[in-house]
């Protein structure tokens, strides 16, 4: 494998019941695996998808964070010292911001991500940033992942942040165009870090 990716889900600030295949936040994500996968077109790339123990964040335990780092450890046994590219919605995008700090982590895509204004940012010095987020999500806030990313320019990261018109948490008002959109942005994150990786045409979506 000349590369990886590794999708987190989204959760809850806090819940400690065991987090399952079926959550409708695990589910959410499985399009954006698919169209990324029709979009490498058998590309040598690993794609894997992150397996939390529970459901919420919980304060200062930070349990998908944890999850997280796991996860990439068993994805260096699986593909080696490979460029990864992590891609997270809501909770997810919180824990792939800060789990970017890990060294083989190139870049990031992340998706309505929740931002706390005291998540750290200097991490993501020399990283590549991509944030996308509906202009009407109801539950993180896109003004603070134009903030995030502000301070992530300010510490050295390149960012790109892309605010979606009408686009809702979810990502189910115009899905195709967020999948679509998506599978892009991996593919040119992975480029910049695996020469290999080369650009296919956009997936039709699921």
């Amino acid at each position: 494998m000349d590369a990886a990716v590794l999708f987190l889900h989204g959760g809850r600030a806090d819940d400690r019941t065991a987090s399952r295949s079926w959550h409708l936040a695990a589910l959410r994500m499985k399009p954006f695996v698919r169209a990324t996968a029709a979009a490498l077109d058998g590309a040598p790339v690993l794609l894997a998808e992150v397996r939390y123990r529970v459901r919420g964040w919980n304060g200062d335990d930070a349990d998908a964070l944890l999850d997280a780092r796991s996860a990439l450890a068993e994805l260096g046994r699986l593909a080696g010292d490979v460029p990864v590219v992590l891609v997270g919605h809501s909770m997810g995008g919180r824990a792939a911001l800060l789990a970017a700090a890990a060294p083989n982590v190139t870049g990031v895509l992340a998706l309505a991500p929740w931002c706390p204004p005291s998540d750290p940012v200097s991490h993501l010095d020399g990283k590549r940033v991509t944030v996308l987020h509906g202009d009407r999500d109801r539950v993180t806030d896109p003004q603070a992942s134009v903030e995030f990313t502000h301070r992530a320019r300010t510490a050295g990261a390149s960012v790109e942040t892309r605010l979606v018109p009408g686009g809702d948490h979810a990502m189910l008002r115009g899905r195709l165009d967020w999948h679509r959109a998506a599978a892009s942005i991996v593919i040119d994150l992975l480029g910049e870090a695996a020469p290999s990786v080369t650009r296919k045409p956009d997936p039709t979506g699921d």
